[in-house]
């Protein structure tokens, strides 16, 4: 039977890896589909997204303000920061409010980090460096700081590097929610049916992955960037939980907070109305 191909990107990141085990290894049956697994660094994803490239895709949170007429959230797939996110870091002792005018190392315009960044002091000079090359960055003195991402949350102070601020602590201290980092989107003009049956795939790819725990983590630390087998569960644990199930209810209202407030702040170009599909 001739399958329909059906693109998924998403980082070559430990937590996406763990997220998609199931659907990149044939764990459950994916019906009419034949799904292709495209791995992009984040920002490359934001970007590709804006041309409608993949038919489903992670993005950042802060990415979907811009592709959300192409686009819908899906309710599984998220990546918050409960309490805790992406950091900003030093070489030498820096307070929040020392970063102002500072140059900063950022890993994308569109990514949320950059917008949490910019919510929490407008006033930096932003440079773009990936995401895995920010520690270098910082250490070099070629910046003032960096934002990390990904497992460098867990390694920097490896690296002699201090910690300035926690975004995800931060947002959640000034608005009471969780920081929304990632999401999973699907392309509306795949229509209503194929849109429900792929959202269906992806969710029980999750769950599978919860519920096999041992063995999707196994699969997920070919991806991690040297993390050992404790760190790699440490850090597939920030990102893919019962959260990634299923945003609920405080979730989306995170979402829909974050992006209105990216607006009212002029960091993001027009208001969005954000659609979760599955919720």
């Amino acid at each position: 039977m001739h399958k329909e191909k059906i693109h998924v990107a998403h980082s070559p990141d430990s937590d996406d890896a763990f997220m998609f085990y199931a659907l990149a290894t044939d764990k459950i049956d994916t019906g009419p589909f034949n799904f292709v697994h495209q791995l992009r660094d984040i920002e490359t994803l934001n970007q590709a997204a804006q041309s409608s490239k993949y038919e489903v895709s992670a993005v950042s949170i802060h990415g979907y303000a811009y592709i959300a007429h192409q686009y819908a959230l899906l309710n599984s797939g998220a990546s918050m920061g409960e309490g805790y996110g992406p950091k900003v870091v030093s070489r030498t002792p820096m307070s929040p409010s020392q970063l102002k005018g500072k140059k900063i190392a950022v890993p994308g315009l569109r990514t949320s980090a950059f917008l949490a960044l910019k919510l929490l002091e407008p006033d930096l000079e932003c440079c773009v460096v990936p995401f895995d090359k920010i520690i270098e960055e910082v250490k070099s003195g070629t910046v003032e700081a960096g934002v990390i991402i990904h497992e460098g949350q867990l390694f920097y102070r490896d690296h002699d590097l201090l910690e300035v601020i926690d975004l995800g602590s931060w947002w959640q201290g000034k608005t009471g929610f969780p920081l929304p980092l990632g999401g999973n989107v699907i392309r509306k003009d795949l229509g209503k049916h194929k849109i429900e049956q792929i959202s269906s795939m992806v969710l029980q790819s999750i769950r599978f992955s919860l519920d096999h725990r041992k063995e999707a983590l196994n699969y997920a630390l070919q991806f991690g960037r040297g993390l050992d087998p404790a760190q790699g569960d440490r850090f597939v644990g920030m990102y893919v939980n019962e959260r990634t199930l299923d945003y609920r209810k405080s979730g989306r209202k995170a979402v829909q907070l974050f992006l209105d407030q990216g607006y009212e702040s002029g960091l993001v170009p027009h208001r969005v109305k954000v659609e979760f599909i599955g919720a």
